[in-house]
């Protein structure tokens, strides 16, 4: 049977009531709302000194996420894309990820293997990638587990699950969207 709110902790009433006021604050309609709002600027990232691709290598990108990941131009566009859906987490962790396995001294690994999960893994993670989002409880664990003796392998079970959910969810709606579609006309 429900007991209600008495039956929380004082502690998760208290985080509740924050939150409630900031949300609050939010929802109040200001007199002048103009100066409230925050551009976002649409026009995708181009990485300097890259060559625009040719349209039949973009339509390339839409068969391997690998072929857009490996060209510059292409993953500038990709960023860009999910910056706009504020879902650019997953490709965040990837190229971490990348970064990590061409790290050489077992010193530095260790320094960018605790950035890596304290960035995205962690519970509450400024950019979790953690479970029931994107990667499952086991991979985390199985991460977890395998950040005691950091190797350029360390992450990569849960760098292939977060690349088959960009290939999976992420490329189709990149595909579908302007940012893609300018690029083969």
């Amino acid at each position: 049977m429900c007991k209600g709110l008495a039956a929380l902790p004082h502690s998760c009433l208290e985080r509740a009531k924050e939150i409630k006021i900031k949300l609050g604050s939010l929802l109040q309609k200001p007199d002048s709302a103009v100066g409230l709002v925050i551009p976002y600027n649409e026009k995708p990232e181009e990485p300097a000194k890259t060559q625009k691709p040719s349209p039949e290598e973009v339509l390339q990108w839409r068969e391997s996420l690998d072929s857009l990941l490996q060209n510059n131009y292409g993953l500038a566009r990709f960023k860009s894309f999910l910056k706009s859906e504020f879902s650019e987490e997953n490709l965040e962790f990837w190229m971490a990820c990348e970064d990590f396995k061409r790290t050489k001294s077992p010193t530095k690994m260790a320094e960018k293997a605790k950035k890596i999960y304290e960035e995205f893994i962690q519970n509450e993670a400024p950019k979790e990638v953690g479970p029931g989002v994107n990667i499952d409880h086991f991979t985390k664990d199985l991460t977890v587990k395998s950040l005691l003796e950091p190797s350029p392998s360390t992450f990569d079970v849960a760098q292939k699950r977060i690349h088959a959910l960009m290939e999976k969810d992420s490329l189709p709606r990149f595909v579908r969207s302007e940012f893609y579609q300018e690029l083969v006309k």
